[in-house]
This record gives C-alpha cells, sequence and structure tokens, in this order.
C-alpha cells in the first residue's frame, strides 16, 4: 500500500476484482481493442479536477494489465463483500480529501459526472457522501428491477434506494404524472465517512434488496444525490461487450 500522502485532493479509486459469477475476468475483457479496466481508467482521467487514478484490485493479473498501459494499480484484500470496502482499505493508507468510487465495469463512464461530485462536496462542506442520478426516460425501466430507483427529499438527499418502482403512483385514474429517477453507481466520499463503511453493521434493507448505499441510510448518514445527464452502460455479462462497442463506434461514426 501507498503511504499516506495529504497533497492528493480528490482520488478516483476503481474497484475491479476477477472473480466475477456471471462474468469471470471482467476487467481485462477486450473492448474494441482495449481491456475494460483500461477504458474506465482512461474516463476517469479525463475529469480535471482529479489528481490521482488508482485501480484496487484483488488479482495479479489486474494488477499486471494496468501497470502494462501505465496505470497504477495496488492489491487489496480479497475478501471484500462489496466495492466501497475495497475503496474504504485505500483511503485507510492514502490520505485524500475526497474519495470518488468509479465502477469499474463501466467503460463509458461520464467525466462530468465525476466533476459534478466533487463540485458538490467542494460547494457544501456538510455533505460527506454523494452520487449522482438521473431521470429515467425509458417507461420500461421503471419496473425493472435491475434498474435501482431513488427518492428524494427536499434538500435533494436520498430517502431510499430499491429496485421497486419508487414512487409509486396509486391513483392512475387521475392521471398523475410521477417523475421517476434512476440512480447511477458511483459515489463521492469524505474520508471519515468512507473509513466509517467497514465498522457499520449491514441492515436487512440493504441485505433484501442487495444494495450496499442502503447501509449508509440504515446507520443514519445522508447521502446527497446529483442530477446528471448520463447514462450509465454496464458490462455485467459476455453480451454487454458487443453493445458497448457499437456505442463507441457510433460515437466514431458522429
Amino acid at each position: 500500500m501507498p503511504t499516506p500522502n495529504p497533497s492528493h485532493q480528490v482520488v478516483v479509486v476503481i474497484p475491479a476484482r476477477y472473480d466475477s459469477v456471471r462474468f469471470p475476468g471482467k476487467p481485462l475483457a477486450q473492448i474494441a481493442g482495449k481491456s475494460m479496466i483500461q477504458r474506465v481508467y482512461e474516463q476517469a482521467r479525463k475529469a480535471e479536477s482529479v489528481n490521482k487514478v488508482i485501480v484496487a484490485t484483488d488479482d495479479e493479473r489486474i494488477l499486471k494489465a494496468v501497470k502494462d498501459f501505465n496505470g497504477e494499480a495496488i492489491m487489496t484484500r480479497h475478501d471484500h463483500h462489496v466495492g466501497t470496502e475495497r475503496v474504504a482499505e485505500v483511503a485507510a493508507h492514502l490520505n485524500a480529501e475526497i474519495y470518488i468510487n468509479v465502477q469499474g465495469d463501466e467503460p463509458l463512464t461520464d467525466p462530468t459526472a465525476i466533476e459534478a461530485l466533487v463540485q458538490t462536496l467542494h460547494d457544501d462542506s456538510t455533505v460527506g457522501i454523494a452520487t449522482p442520478c438521473t431521470p429515467i426516460r425509458k417507461l420500461d425501466e421503471i419496473m425493472d428491477p435491475n434498474i435501482v430507483k431513488v427518492v428524494l427529499d427536499f434538500e435533494e438527499n436520498a430517502l431510499y434506494f430499491s429496485r421497486a418502482p419508487i414512487p409509486w403512483v396509486r391513483d392512475t385514474g387521475e392521471h398523475v404524472a410521477a417523475r421517476h429517477l434512476k440512480h447511477v453507481g458511483m459515489y463521492a466520499f469524505r474520508r471519515d465517512a468512507l473509513i466509517d463503511y467497514p465498522t457499520l453493521p449491514p441492515g436487512e434493507l440493504e441485505r433484501l434488496e442487495q444494495l450496499e448505499q442502503l447501509r449508509w441510510l440504515e446507520n443514519g448518514y445522508k447521502i446527497r444525490t446529483v442530477e446528471v445527464d448520463y447514462e450509465a452502460v454496464s458490462v455485467d455479462v459476455p453480451s454487454d461487450v458487443q453493445r458497448v462497442e457499437e456505442i463507441l463506434r457510433q460515437r466514431t461514426e458522429n
């Protein structure tokens, strides 16, 4: 592990493990000539406010792949249950003002979403955790349990995250227009809040929904949301690679 260095104000940590159930070796999957982890890393580097990008892995193959493209990677423990725990391990040894947890399976990560999170923490010193959300524009996504929804209070803090369609519109006969928000799985943390995470007891809601961010809410933390215009594209299974390559091809042509 690197020694503490307070000069790093904003550090992006990309948790990347090899043993994915649905897609073993996923971070090393080739997408249009580059590994997925390289594409995530390069997208994170584009955020101007970021001082450092680190891949946190539990596998020597991923470590080597990152170093081969001149990226920075470190080995972390193998027994972490969720990505936030791996990021917290990095924070325990690397001092920074803000840590951004960027998902290692989103090769089209938008640097502007990273910037929005950093700006939110800079603008309000009381915010310890922030995460993006975006309006749901496809009706079928509201009922899709793979799409995580979030509802907010008046200060844009998350009230709850769920795989269920929240808010539920009861009086459909009155043509009520509900606004549904999709959670984007990226987080910004201040160090104290991040270090606390592994010490917090998992709750029943986290277990039922299988959503790690609910641990914060169940333990009394607030999570500030930031609305962004970013549709995250995750690579969950091998067939998703072709979908990402098609998006990259369309961007190149345009």
